[in-house]
């Protein structure tokens, strides 16, 4: 006697889904990195502050977490030589943000946008851009 099933059930195979939110991403630390959390890093391609510290050693690599998250961030990780105004698109280079696009032949990596100027402590607020 066949089987009875109140409803007919197809299966589909899939290979598409969804692994994460997108708001962070797995990167890797080269040999002799040292990562501090809450600092922020260009690795991989990707930009944005790490979430744990990592240190890395001579032949040693290893994985950190960064939150690419677009959403308003503060950083006193600046140039701070340099006037930062609300409305003025950032770069990021050399481990410090600036408001310099940088030589044509070597531009600076476009990361976000200011939200609040630099002020006597020399931090700012910036929207971080998306990761393109």
């Amino acid at each position: 006697m066949p089987e009875a099933r109140a409803y007919p059930t197809t299966t589909y195979q899939s290979y598409r889904a969804k692994v994460s939110d997108g708001k962070s991403v797995r990167v890797k630390v080269p040999e002799n990195t040292t990562v501090v959390a809450n600092q922020f890093y260009e690795m991989d391609g990707f930009f944005g502050p790490a979430f744990q510290s990592v240190t890395t050693g001579v032949g040693e690599t290893s994985e950190a977490i960064l939150n690419i998250e677009q959403a308003e961030y503060e950083t006193d990780q600046i140039q701070t030589t340099k006037a930062f105004k609300v409305g003025d698109k950032i770069y990021f280079t050399g481990g410090k943000f600036t408001p310099d696009e940088g030589a044509a032949e070597t531009p600076n990596r476009l990361v976000g946008r200011v939200t609040q100027g630099k002020d006597q402590n020399n931090v700012i607020w910036f929207i971080l851009g998306p990761q393109v």
